[in-house]
């Protein structure tokens, strides 16, 4: 899969004229590509262009414009963007009341290692989760983390071939069994399978 380069980028100002339009057309892009499981964890799953629409983001609200500092957003978002035998997503775990967010991160900690997919009858895969830098404590775990699946061939096989896809969270504090994908997201994973 395609990196995103600098040459690729809009200019500051390019992208000021494009942002509103764009910004629609990200939002809807995502819809297809967001999974609830349960009531508080929301997964986006990544892709090249939900991660150009941040790095141009990133670019604008801190008015980079040096070669450095756009290198530097391009080495922190590219890992996120799959790269043919995975799936990339950023993990929130959304509580409105600050209170119970706090007692709710205590309780989480490694849920990020728990959250699985699963392919048609194929094994359950775990996410490896924070590869850039840790984000849990001995206190709590943070509420943003950022997981890869990585897919056998028999999987990707399956999955391309219509097959449905699974997710769950194997957390005693926080339990989804199994929830199947809708066809929308499903298609829209595939589509990062090369």
């Amino acid at each position: 899969m395609p990196h995103i380069t600098r040459d690729s980028l809009m200019t500051l100002e390019g992208y000021a004229k494009v942002r509103t339009a764009l910004r629609a057309e990200i939002m809807a892009h995502k819809k297809n590509r967001m999974v609830e499981l349960g009531d508080h964890v929301t997964l986006i799953f990544e892709d090249e262009k939900t991660m150009r629409y941040q790095i141009q983001e990133m670019l604008r609200a801190e008015r980079t414009f040096e070669e450095s500092g756009i290198q530097d957003e391009l080495d922190a978002y590219n890992p996120l963007v799959p790269d043919g035998t995975n799936w990339k997503a950023t993990m929130m775990i959304q509580y409105s009341d600050p209170d119970a967010r706090k007692v709710a991160l205590e309780k989480l900690k490694g849920i990020e290692n728990r959250v699985w997919v699963q392919v048609a009858d194929q094994p359950r895969v775990l996410a490896i989760a924070d590869e850039d830098m840790e984000r849990e404590n001995a206190e709590k775990t943070s509420a943003v983390h950022f997981l890869r699946f990585e897919l056998d061939a028999t999987s990707i096989a399956a999955a391309k071939a219509g097959s449905q896809i699974r997710m769950g969270i194997d957390l005693d504090a926080y339990r989804v069994d199994s929830m199947t994908l809708a066809e929308n997201t499903r298609a829209a994973l595939v589509v990062d399978l090369a």
